[in-house]
């Protein structure tokens, strides 16, 4: 299958040979549309691996011919994915150095590399992330919405009540939420998500990234509704939709009725508790304005 192959890659000409591997399963990414976005690690993984698998093997010929790398790929992919993850499984029992890349990207990524990946460590084999480009990662840091929590939550559903119901799912989480979608469906989903959502929350969508024609659009979900509504799209597509806007904090006389509420029926330590979690507000304060409450000076 690669036996027998050069172990070799280029860069800009040179020739460098791969320092060979020690046996596992080594998830190696690619990149998402330039092939510049290659990592050396990347390289030296695919051109050093006994067997490099892979979802379409006329994809990957592109990248191995790009670098010079003349391994014969082995196809792996959702059609297949039975016989030909058992076939790479007995090669890694064999100890062979297997190198899994899907078509761009990340494996394991909404593809069937995960079922390989974890059959692998059921059976204490190792499993080495190669790290490399990501479209959900790229879409993010381009989007300019808040990253420091986020989701992502793969493809919705192409049924409308379907794509609905996921929407209302994730409408609550403090959190970026990050999906892949198709060019002739985005209008559907941002109409969806704008009635789910909120027209007012902020959102990008993300276009043929690291490609030619690379673009970021931003705005409203209402916005974007409206510019997608009949449009014609091409390319593939990441839709960045920002975390909820947070809750407004309860007015003075709010907490006091519910505080009053609560102790009705609860000793005060239960009731403060109680009150935190409906309100967020800090446990220890609300306990005191309790006791406040109690000896009379908040009645």
């Amino acid at each position: 299958m690669v036996e027998g192959d050069s172990n070799r890659f280029e860069i800009a000409g040179h020739s460098i040979e791969a320092r060979p591997l020690s046996p596992g399963l080594y998830l190696v990414a690619t990149p998402i549309g330039n092939l510049g976005d290659i990592t050396v690690r990347a390289l030296e993984t695919l051109a050093g691996a006994d067997i490099l698998a892979c979802e379409d093997t006329r994809v990957t010929r592109k990248l191995l011919d790009r670098f010079a790398i003349r391994k014969r790929p082995y196809a792996y992919h959702e059609h297949n994915a039975e016989k030909a993850g058992e076939h790479l499984l007995a090669a890694l029992r064999d100890s062979k150095s297997v190198a899994l890349v899907s078509d761009a990207g990340t494996p394991l990524v909404s593809d069937p590399g995960y079922r390989l990946a974890r059959a692998a460590i059921t059976e204490n084999i190792k499993v080495v992330p190669i790290p490399g480009a990501s479209a959900p990662l790229a879409a993010l840091v381009g989007a300019g919405l808040p990253n420091d929590a986020f989701l992502f939550a793969g493809f919705l559903s192409h049924k409308d009540k379907g794509r609905r119901d996921r929407l209302q799912e994730l409408a609550h989480i403090p959190a970026t939420l990050i999906f892949f979608e198709s060019p002739h469906r985005i209008g559907a989903t941002l109409e969806a998500a704008s009635s789910v959502l909120g027209e007012s929350r902020q959102a990008a969508v993300c276009r043929e990234l690291t490609k030619t024609y690379e673009e970021f659009r931003r705005g409203t979900l209402g916005e974007l509704a409206e510019a997608y509504r009949e449009a014609e799209v091409k390319g593939e597509i990441v839709l960045v939709i920002g975390p909820p806007p947070a809750p407004e904090a309860p007015g003075a006389d709010d907490v006091d009725a519910l505080l009053k509420l609560l102790v009705a029926d609860m000793p005060a330590a239960k009731a403060a508790a109680q009150a935190a979690k409906e309100t967020g507000l800090p446990r220890k304060d609300l306990y005191q304005r309790l006791l406040a409450i109690k000896d009379g000076d908040g009645a």
